[in-house]
């Protein structure tokens, strides 16, 4: 990257401003840190509507849109709920108490286990059903699981530092909770470059922040590729975060000029300091065939659909390939029923840049893909080249799902291929979703147990979209381990991460197959109706912007307004 012509005088300064700042933030007590944060929700709330409008005004609809509420979960809400959940750890910590509770670490089959959530009373009620477990490496003990975690704040404080956060362009709470992130589980200082993208949120992110800024601990900075090339490559940074594609990764470490790869090859980088990355590839959704009812493929082919269609598919963890059973009699009726609500949902544009030339492909390499609903809202039903088509090896960051279709003649051998085919085929670790009705699971629990350990991905979500452990805080988010810089993958390194867990290897996410009360009908009872962040759920905008009130500051009296909400949805 040419940086020659660039005027790197500022950059210079605020790299000298906020690297001066580190030893203070290093030593800022834990009771200070806690009063930060508990002062930094209600800015978020404060400045809420205007965050998610933003976002929906440059995605091309109006904040009132039935999309907008996306941007109020993946912006406001996402920020709040990640604070929510280190606060819920500090104070534990303040207070004298370990992080975890004792009894939430276990061992299962010579395998460490955490769980991570829910962590609340509240997160058991207003996410019945839903829970999270934290998988450790192998070799890694319960006892060694508990005693290194938070190690921030438990005699393993890190060296002051500056940490540099490229931030994301698509989702808008990705650069703050990457910011979160370095302050309080690394114990670093930032600078977040803003993405061009969605470069008009940092007057937001500037007040959610000030004291962190006033007090030089955070600064953001506006640029391009110039300026976050010369900032990678400043001596005054220590560490460095980005949130986007391999691509970017390797720009950055091998750089873009005719000897790149042969550096890659030779592992001699333009940068060689700490680097953590979060990089997307494509990812699958696997659902397992099983006795479903027709409101059964109504509901999960709106959990498909929102899993591809949430950000018109511009995110690193959508589904971008569906993997079916060839010999599945409901195979055939789940497709149909995802094409319906494909036509029923409102237009929108993918408005990433570069999206129309990916979707360019994706029609050229399918001249019969179908079109549903406006112009880019593809479905490939049947792709034969397991291998070499572009919705395989590519990830589109678009709205176009493909499907594959593959062999076994029962759940234990369906779900056998669909694993090799996600671990060995599918390019990135980020994220999976499968799908699977509990009377399949009960029938068939060493196979689903099986496909679930052997799942490759740093978040696995069974029957829960995937994307959902990006919002919860008290997820570990990231790839699944084993990259290097020179086969970067889907990245290295996990973030949010609430408990501040070591040797992470992944998270199991479950939700309930079926929404409160027909969970009762599949053997899967839970209090949860329909998830407000399913692109159908026709109350979701007014259902968050009061999650969000009540998530910064949880009352009882919140409670009746939220689930009237919720139940209409």
């Amino acid at each position: 990257m040419n940086t020659s012509a660039l005027d790197s005088s500022f950059l210079d300064r605020t790299v000298a401003d906020v690297r001066g700042n580190a030893e203070s933030w290093s030593t800022t007590p834990l009771t200070e840190r806690i009063a930060l944060l508990e002062r930094l929700q209600p800015r978020v709330l404060a400045r809420a509507a205007e965050m998610a409008g933003a976002g929906s005004r440059a995605k091309g609809y109006e904040p009132d849109s039935p999309w907008a509420a996306e941007d109020w979960m993946g912006g406001p809400w996402a920020l709040v709920q990640n604070t929510a959940a280190l606060l819920h750890v500090l104070r534990r910590i303040a207070t004298g108490r370990d992080p975890l509770d004792a009894k939430a670490v276990h061992e299962e089959n010579s395998c460490t286990r955490v769980d991570v959530f829910p962590a609340t009373g509240w997160d058991a009620l207003l996410l019945n059903g839903f829970t999270a477990q934290v998988w450790m490496r192998p070799g890694v003990t319960a006892e060694q699981a508990r005693a290194r975690a938070a190690g921030e704040y438990r005699g393993k404080r890190g060296d002051p530092a500056l940490a540099l956060v490229l931030g994301a362009g698509n989702v808008s709470a990705i650069t703050a909770l990457d910011i979160l992130h370095k302050l309080y589980a690394e114990g670093q200082v930032v600078i977040a470059k803003m993405n061009p993208v969605n470069a008009y949120l940092r007057p937001h992110f500037e007040y959610v922040f000030a004291e962190f800024v006033e007090r030089g601990w955070v600064r953001f900075v506006d640029g391009g590729a110039a300026e976050g090339a010369y900032l990678t490559r400043h001596d005054g940074i220590d560490t460095i975060h980005v949130t986007g594609s391999d691509r970017t990764h390797d720009a950055i470490v091998w750089g873009t000029d005719e000897t790149a790869e042969q550096r890659r090859r030779d592992d001699l980088p333009l940068i060689a300091k700490p680097f953590s990355s979060e990089l997307g590839g494509v990812s699958p959704c696997i659902v397992a065939p099983g006795p479903w009812s027709d409101a059964d493929f109504r509901f999960q082919a709106e959990h498909i659909v929102t899993s591809k269609m949430n950000n018109s598919g511009h995110n690193c963890i959508a589904s971008q390939i569906l993997v079916l059973p060839r010999a599945w009699d409901g195979t055939e009726r789940l497709l149909d029923e995802i094409r319906r609500v494909l036509r029923a949902l409102p237009a929108r544009t993918d408005y990433y840049p570069g999206a129309a030339g990916r979707l360019a492909a994706v029609r050229e390499a399918h001249p019969q893909a179908e079109t549903h609903g406006d112009d880019c809202r593809l479905l490939v039903p049947d792709i034969t080249d397991h291998h070499d088509d572009v919705l395989i090896t590519d990830e589109v960051f678009g709205s176009a799902l493909g499907v594959v279709r593959l062999p076994g003649a029962t759940p234990n051998a369906f779900l056998r291929h669909a694993v090799d085919f996600a671990n060995d085929t599918l390019p990135g670790t980020l994220g999976a979703t499968l799908i699977v009705h509990p009377k399949t699971e009960k029938a068939h629990r060493e196979a689903v147990r099986t496909a679930i350990a052997e799942l490759r991905y740093g978040t696995l979500g069974v029957n829960c979209w995937s994307g959902v452990g990006f919002l919860l805080g008290f997820t570990p988010w990231g790839a699944f381990p084993g990259h290097t810089r020179q086969d970067i993958g889907s990245g290295i390194g996990f973030v949010h991460n609430a408990f501040m867990l070591e040797d992470v290897e992944k998270t199991v996410l479950r939700a309930p197959f079926a929404p409160a009360p027909r969970g009762l009908l599949t053997g899967d009872p839970s209090l949860s109706p329909r998830p407000p962040y399913f692109a159908t759920n026709s109350t979701a905008l007014t259902t968050v912007k009061r999650l969000i009130r009540f998530t910064a500051a949880p009352s009882l009296v919140k409670l009746p307004a939220l689930f009237a909400s919720a139940l209409r949805g």
